[in-house]
Formats: structure tokens, sequence, C-alpha cells
């Protein structure tokens, strides 16, 4: 591909378990968009200090969340630089994580309030599970971008893998194979958008 314009995607990994299945999917999405000349950088919100949206409204025109105490504002200023957007959880009782929900919450109403801000971004949504409520996960994390402008990107089957331990994801032939046609899939947009 033709190296015109530096590429960037970011993964935000909703998990509590930094080197888990949530990282694995992310990193396997990774590899085909580094292949294709396009840098990554993962953010951990395990590491993150996160509380969830205060419903003020203040951040109307700032184009960032007015409280300053914790690591939102920072996260959310990577995702708006970036070309393209993973967002990663675990799935906990048939939803995403608590740390994820807290995050969307705030960057849905920060977006919403600066309209445009992530227009014409590319961005997928996967998530690692045990047994059920993958699919509501990802539709949780996709519902947040598409009322945000942003190009969704599919792939051969649903964006979810099945594993409990961490590295059990690997297991899962079918789910990994949707994961790297998925980062192809992204590349492939994220050269066409550019």
């Amino acid at each position: 591909m033709e190296d015109s314009k530096h590429m960037h995607v970011i993964g935000i990994n909703g998990s509590a378990r930094k080197n888990g299945n949530t990282a694995l999917l992310i990193q396997t999405v990774f590899h085909e968009l580094e292949e294709a000349g396009i840098t990554t950088e993962l953010i951990h919100l395990a590491d993150a200090n996160l509380s969830g949206c205060a419903g003020c409204f203040a951040c109307a025109g700032k184009k960032t969340c007015v409280r300053c105490d914790d690591a939102f504002a920072e996260i959310f200023s990577s995702m708006c630089s970036a070309d393209g957007i993973i967002l990663g959880s675990p799935v906990y009782s048939a939803d995403i994580s608590a740390k994820m929900k807290a995050y969307l919450e705030r960057a849905g109403v920060v977006a919403a309030s600066n309209p445009g801000i992530l227009r014409h971004k590319a961005a997928a949504s996967v998530a690692a599970v045990r047994r059920g409520g993958g699919l509501h996960a990802v539709d949780t994390m996709n519902h947040f971008f598409l009322n945000k402008e942003v190009y969704l990107v599919g792939s051969t089957y649903w964006n979810m893998v099945y594993g409990k331990d961490a590295g059990d994801v690997l297991d899962d032939t079918e789910g990994m194979a949707n994961m790297k046609n998925l980062g192809k899939n992204m590349a492939q947009l994220l050269w066409k958008l550019c």
C-alpha cells in the first residue's frame, strides 16, 4: 500500500486483565494493521482511574470532559486523534465491563455535545466471551459508534471469540481467523479513506 499518509489505530482494552483474552484479540487485529503499514497503540482501562458520566453537559463546545480528576481526557484525546478505533471488552454479566461502560458513557456525551468530533473514523468492536452475551457486548460498543458518524468494520462472523482463562481464545480457530480478517478489512477501509 502507498504510504502517503501516516495512519494510526488505537485499541481500548476494557478488561481488568491487561494480558488476558481481550488484549489477545486486539493484538491479533493490530498485527494485520501493522502488516499493512498502520501504526497501533493499545490503551488498557485497567490502568485508568475512571468513573462514569456526571451528566453535567459542561463538555458542550469543549471537545472533552471538563472533569480532570481521572484518565478520561487523555484517552479521549487519543481516540479523537486516531484514524481508527478498536474497542474490546470481556463479557461480564452478558455485557461490557464496568470500566468500558464508564468510558463510553462519558465519551458518548462528549461526542454528542460536540458533533462531528469522531466523524469518518474506522472502528470495530471485539469481545472475549466464555459462553453467552458476546453479541450483546459487541452491540453495546457498536451502538456507541453508530450515532457518531463512525464507519463500522465487519468481518466474516460476529466479532467475538470464546475462551475463559487467559490464552483460551487462541483455541477458537474460527474466532481468531475472524479477528485476522477484521484487521485486514480495517486496513483496507483506512487506506481507502485516506
